[in-house]
């Protein structure tokens, strides 16, 4: 039997619940399609579970712009919906002086983004806040904080189902059909045909599959997919002597292997940035050797056979090595060409910040003319 809704969300990761959460709480009728047993198994869960404070990206991106509002909104968020988060603060830190021009450009591309809390600190303080890192000068911002993502995306699921979002697990789409009546009709697994007005195509690692397999959809429009798979390693004992996050100067492909904390006190380093064909989670403990050096350029007390082996994490990345970082692709109808589909490529960090600033986004992209 086929069915027939408003909008269909493809992907309940983070940003699949907070699009479906927005437009059912728009009024529109929405089913999310999930293919996993469970919301946010991929790149949702796999990260870092930082609230960024808009640091890094080019000014007037869509990065930027996302990130620092949804920063705010994510705040405001978990405090009403008690989902525990907590302003750690975070450290950028130059451990030499040919990084001091690093530094200098990050401060000034954070203030073209609207980031005015973000301060710069010499040795002597930056000592003072941590005494077991070691650098010549630092970036400190009180914006950033950490974020249980499982009971924000668990928040987002009751939010979009209490608003009448229907979230269906087990249910892979298999392909598609843009139909001569412009609605779009998607075969699911085992389920059957589904009919919507509106396809939001949140899949993540799989976005680019999904587009593919829209007949109808152009194919030229689907840009290239590029992985890089990150690993965590966590300390074997002991917590880390740190109150505050901890990051070097970012590097090709992402922010370098920077200390984080989570909820629990619980330390983890990483992510580091390794090109992969393939998505898979599997932390190779070789790569331990790499973290060791990266790690003590900032923390040169790490003692040895302290690291072990946590998980990893895919990003879906629009660029490759050695390439420029690009920004988030929200792609609509005036970008492809077909009504009714909505496509979100390389949504990797910060979209889990900008999650709810994202779904407002995608909601100001859809044709509400085509659902009358």
């Amino acid at each position: 039997m086929t069915e027939s809704v408003d909008v269909v969300v493809v992907g309940a990761g983070v940003i699949g619940l907070a699009v479906a959460r927005r437009l059912a709480r728009d009024g529109l009728s929405v089913v999310v399609l999930e293919r996993e047993d469970a919301i946010g198994t991929q790149t949702s869960s796999r990260n870092s579970e930082i609230i960024h404070a808009g640091i890094y990206y080019p000014s007037g991106s869509l990065k930027a712009r996302m990130c620092v509002a949804g920063r705010e909104l994510l705040y405001r968020y978990c405090a009403d919906h008690d989902v525990a988060h907590r302003r750690t603060g975070k450290l950028i830190v130059a451990t030499d002086t040919d990084q001091l021009a690093a530094l200098d450009g990050i401060a000034q591309r954070a203030r073209e983004n609207g980031v005015d809390d973000l301060r710069r600190i010499g040795r002597t303080e930056l000592a003072e806040m941590e005494p077991e890192v070691s650098g010549v000068a630092a970036l400190w911002s009180p914006s950033t904080g950490i974020v249980d993502a499982h009971g924000l995306m668990g928040a987002l699921r009751r939010d979009a189902e209490q608003a009448g979002a229907v979230i269906s697990l087990r249910s892979d789409v298999t392909g598609g059909r843009v139909r001569p009546d412009g609605r779009i009709e998607l075969t699911v697994r085992d389920i059957g045909a589904i009919v919507c007005a509106t396809v939001v195509n949140c899949a993540g690692l799989g976005a680019w599959g999904l587009a593919r397999s829209l007949t109808g959809f152009p194919a030229e429009r689907v840009p290239l997919r590029h992985l890089a798979k990150g690993s965590y390693f966590g300390l074997r004992a002991g917590r880390a002597p740190f109150e505050r996050l901890i990051y070097p100067v970012p590097v090709d492909g992402g922010l370098g292997v920077h200390l984080t904390v989570d909820l629990d006190g619980i330390a983890r380093f990483g992510p580091d940035v390794e090109w992969v064909a393939h998505a898979e989670h599997v932390v190779d403990p070789a790569r331990a050797d790499a973290f060791y050096a990266a790690i003590r350029r900032y923390w040169p007390g790490l003692p040895d056979d302290a690291l072990q082996p946590d998980f990893a994490g895919v990003r879906p990345k629009l660029t490759g090595p050695g390439e420029p970082a690009t920004d988030f692709l929200v792609q609509g109808p005036t970008d492809h060409g077909v009504a009714g589909v909505v496509n979100l490529f390389g949504i990797e960090s910060p979209g889990l910040t900008s999650c709810l600033a994202l779904a407002a986004h995608v909601a100001a992209t859809i044709d509400r003319d085509r659902l009358r």
